[in-house]
């Protein structure tokens, strides 16, 4: 059977048919972000489906993140379809241009691989790892006595395949498509696209040096989210950090609503020489996770977390079902790296904050506003993106586009300062201000 929705046919006879026509519609451009789906039963009519199938289609299409329900706006394709990831929104590097757009950490205040793999290695040749071998016990240990320290309330361990695998499992545990989550604008590409991928509504938060601003956490707990995604430190991408009185602020919201999910990203452990201020423990649901992808290399795809039992459990349980668990040979290798101090991350630390802080003030000497308060990344306010980002190629140089983090928040570039050296901060801050001035005729661009 055969529906025109605009000018393309969705076809089948069946909710999956039918949600799969549907999707690749989306996928390939011919059903637009933000274009009115009809109503169910206007679908089913014209289908020749029941009412039941049409709703189920929609059901499903809902659950991948493709479609929204807006109330009296009805259906349509969601301004970011799952389809349709921000990862996707990048420029191509040419030759010769240098790359601030990646993300990923310096190589080389990354620690060597070959001792902890080969320690690895003997202990697997001595106790091999079956099935039903519990997580790396001087794994936990350590992460358990380095969470402490940091003021992280006790609770259960767990080991995932980084930060986002975390994120999705307590997610789908704890929620259903359609509920409302709290996250940081802008933020995290990643976590924006799972938020997507679930069905989720994003309530956006804004933020400044600081982290969330305390009145928007208030504004969405009151709109009804039941979840909240904050970054401790080296917020992707902004560089904020929860300082100790935005903690108690955000503390103090939380207290008011125990039932909310809290998720706490610290990923900035072992880069990062902000302390942390941990909101852990302030619903009665929460986890803090924390990957090692940016302090030991993200191909170890390995991240600790805590969190209440239930929470944990529920991950675990979900883990079992799915990989099983985290490969105990990496596992091995990270507890390797930890025991023998293989990264100096104060030093680590200081080396990213000197590029950061360097290009920052140097852009405020040129009249130009930057944030970067800590971790890798220093992000632009800008009046028009992609003028700014051309401009830049053709001095050479490629920075990521703000719209990959943005739901509402202004446009802006980001600078992954990770690939710098120092003698090319002036250079670059001179290029950037150079980007960003108006032409002669007056006109941005």
């Amino acid at each position: 059977m055969c529906i025109v929705l605009g000018k393309y046919p969705i076809t089948g006879d069946t909710a999956s048919e039918i949600a799969a026509s549907v999707e690749v519609a989306v996928s390939e451009g011919r059903l637009s972000p933000g274009e009115t789906l009809p109503p169910v039963r206007e679908v089913a009519q014209r289908a020749g489906v029941s009412p039941g199938t049409a709703a189920a289609a929609y059901r499903l299409l809902r659950e991948r993140g493709v479609i929204e329900t807006a109330g009296r706006r009805g259906t349509r394709v969601r301004p970011r379809p799952a389809s349709t990831f921000r990862e996707e929104i990048r420029i191509e590097v040419p030759p010769g241009v240098r790359d601030l757009a990646t993300g990923n950490p310096d190589p080389r205040l990354l620690p060597p691989l070959h001792d902890a793999l080969a320690a690895a290695a003997r202990a697997h040749a001595e106790r091999p790892a079956m099935y039903g071998t519990g997580d790396d016990e001087e794994l936990l240990a350590l992460a358990g006595q380095r969470l402490r320290a940091d003021g992280v309330p006790p609770g259960p361990l767990a080991i995932t395949s980084g930060t986002l695998d975390a994120v999705e499992r307590v997610l789908i545990a704890h929620l259903r498509p359609g509920d409302a989550i709290a996250v940081e604008d802008p933020g995290w590409t990643a976590l924006l696209d799972l938020v997507a991928v679930l069905g989720l509504r994003p309530v956006p938060m804004r933020l400044d040096d600081e982290g969330p601003l305390a009145e928007e956490l208030g504004r969405a707990l009151h709109d009804g989210a039941r979840a909240v995604v904050i970054t401790a430190r080296a917020q992707n991408p902004t560089g904020a950090a929860v300082s100790a009185a935005r903690a108690a602020e955000l503390r103090e919201l939380l207290a008011r609503h125990p039932e909310v999910l809290l998720i706490e990203d610290d990923h900035g452990s072992g880069f990062v020489e902000l302390p942390l201020h941990p909101l852990a423990g302030a619903t009665t649901r929460w986890i803090l996770v924390r990957s090692t992808a940016k302090s030991l290399g993200p191909d170890l795809r390995l991240a600790p977390l805590t969190g209440d039992p239930v929470t944990l459990g529920r991950l675990r349980g979900r883990q079992r079902l799915a990989a099983g668990w985290v490969s105990h040979l990496l596992q091995h290798a990270v507890a390797h790296l930890w025991r023998t101090g293989a990264v100096d991350a104060g030093a680590v630390a200081a080396s990213y904050a000197r590029r950061r802080d360097g290009l920052v003030a140097a852009l405020a000497v040129r009249g130009v506003p930057a944030y970067g308060r800590s971790g890798l990344n220093v992000w632009v306010p800008v009046a028009d993106e992609s003028t700014a980002i051309t401009r830049l190629l053709s001095r050479g140089w490629a920075c990521a586009p703000g719209a990959r983090n943005r739901l509402g928040s202004p446009p802006a570039l980001r600078l992954t300062v990770s690939a710098l050296d120092p003698p090319e901060i002036e250079p670059l801050a001179a290029d950037v201000a150079a980007a960003l001035r108006p032409s002669p005729s007056g006109r941005y661009g």
